[in-house]
């Protein structure tokens, strides 16, 4: 089911009245908030229920045997089966393929023939997203920083919560999993800005991210047709599809959260807005860089060790996140590209250098502030490429022609529509955004009724209605 479809919309509304319907009642609103989960994830195929409920059985088991050891050494054995229960069932249903296919090409490339075949398996959605939420879980029960969970029915749902399921926030329970033991009473304005939320969402997806898909489909289908700038504006309108996609998506999830009462953590903060790519990691995909950072990169040791250690470190947490976007080398060099990007930043003790918000007192930066989001913008759409193309082969071959073609003119794609039609839409949302830069959402802050009225207005009329797109990290 998708925040974008009528049975959402249908959806949505039944389970916000029935949920308030049993106020201060908390079991019963938690139940219900369960069996809606389930309804919403078993829309997709209702045999990943089973997939999703062998999961939560299973770390929850865990975690109170966990709790009841005392030596350590047990606790770690229990620690190991959980990661790998969790880890396992994505490894098989993710990249299982993934490696019989490397493993055959690299026999052949030697000369040697494999009958290794490959399954049909069908990747459950958000499989990456619920594991790392309950071996967060799992691991902050082994540390001792949180309780094991006293009621199922609080942690199923904490693992199954559907604004969140399937592409995140990735939340930690020591955030979510209280706020289910919580009663709830009904606050208008926080009502209010949930639908704010789900409404500036909504137009990310809709206008931006949806209008962007049909010229990148078409730009990175015939990349050996167009010219440079359409593959320049091919490059730039993936930028914006993808961030439109997924922070449009967490916006909804966080928006549609407020309105049964629970606080997500925020998991877009202007990204491109940022000065370096140390910067950019902090904005970007909060949940899943921050949970790198302490469940991985901390662990191994950090930035604490030597020169040679910490390189080490960071290419493995960069290597890591590309490899758990996709079963496919794009991703691993997609990760890598970043970790070289960051490398330098951290290294000569810039990572810490730009915290706060850019140009917080002033209406335009400067021109050194620029110039440092310009570039950031350009390395990081260059990866971008390599991301969205089929394979790195065809990421190489579309930069290659974007340097080397040399020919910028104005090109009508096969789409009926000229390259740059969409430049306009894209700047307008960058000026929206940079003037809205130190608040949330752009409907804060002065003239929120007319803000709301004109983005209503442009889902309207230049919402992608025809042209239906999933969520790109639904894939994850």
């Amino acid at each position: 089911m998708l925040f974008n479809s009528l049975e959402y919309l249908v959806f949505l509304p039944l389970v916000f009245a029935l949920f308030w319907m049993f106020k201060s009642q908390l079991n019963i609103q938690n139940l219900i908030l369960l069996i809606a989960s389930y309804v919403f994830y078993g829309w997709w195929d209702y045999r990943f229920l089973a997939l999703i409920a062998f999961s939560t059985i299973a770390d929850y088991v865990i975690s109170h045997v966990i709790e009841r050891q005392k030596p350590q050494h047990i606790k770690k054995c229990l620690l190991i089966i959980s990661i790998c229960i969790n880890l396992g069932l994505l490894g098989f249903f993710k990249y299982y393929n993934f490696f019989i296919e490397s493993w055959v090409d690299i026999m052949a490339q030697v000369g040697f023939r494999s009958n290794v075949g490959s399954l049909n398996i069908i990747l459950p959605v958000g499989i990456s997203f619920y594991t790392f939420q309950t071996l967060s879980y799992t691991i902050d029960v082994y540390r001792g920083d949180l309780r094991a969970s006293r009621s199922f029915v609080n942690f199923a749902t904490y693992v199954s919560f559907f604004p969140q399921l399937v592409a995140g926030p990735i939340e930690r329970a020591t955030n979510l999993l209280p706020q289910f033991s919580q009663i709830k009473k009904f606050n208008n304005d926080e009502a209010i800005a949930g639908l704010n939320l789900i409404i500036w969402g909504l137009f990310q997806k809709i206008v931006i991210a949806d209008s962007c898909a049909i010229y990148v489909d078409s730009i990175f289908e015939n990349y050996e047709k167009v010219n440079s700038f359409s593959l320049l504006l091919g490059a730039i309108y993936f930028a914006f599809q993808i961030y439109g996609d997924f922070a449009g998506y967490s916006n909804i999830a966080i928006g549609t959260a407020r309105l049964f009462g629970f606080n997500l953590m925020r998991n877009f903060n202007y990204p491109y807005f940022s000065r370096d790519i140390a910067e950019f990691w902090r904005r970007w995909h909060i949940s899943l860089s921050t949970w790198f950072r302490d469940y991985l990169y901390i662990p191994l040791g950090g930035s604490r060790s030597s020169m040679i250690t910490t390189v080490r470190n960071v290419f493995i947490v960069f290597l890591v996140s590309g490899f758990w976007h996709g079963a496919n080398w794009t991703f691993l060099v997609w990760g890598g590209i970043h970790a070289i990007l960051f490398l330098p930043v951290l290294l000569l003790g810039f990572n810490r250098k730009n915290l706060d918000q850019v140009s917080i007192s002033k209406l335009i930066p400067s021109f050194k502030e620029l110039f440092q989001m310009t570039f950031t913008f350009i390395v990081v759409s260059i990866a971008w490429v390599f991301f969205r193309a089929d394979n790195v082969t065809i990421a190489f071959k579309y930069l290659k022609r974007l340097v080397l073609d040399f020919s910028w003119g104005i090109e009508f794609l096969n789409i009926d529509r000229y390259n740059f039609e969409l430049l306009l839409l894209v700047l307008i949302v960058v000026l929206i955004e940079w003037i809205n830069r130190t608040h949330e959402h752009p409907f804060m802050g002065k003239w929120k009724w007319f803000k709301i009225f004109i983005v209503i207005l442009m889902l309207l009329t230049l919402g992608v209605y025809s042209d239906h797109q999933d969520f790109i990290y639904f894939q994850f």
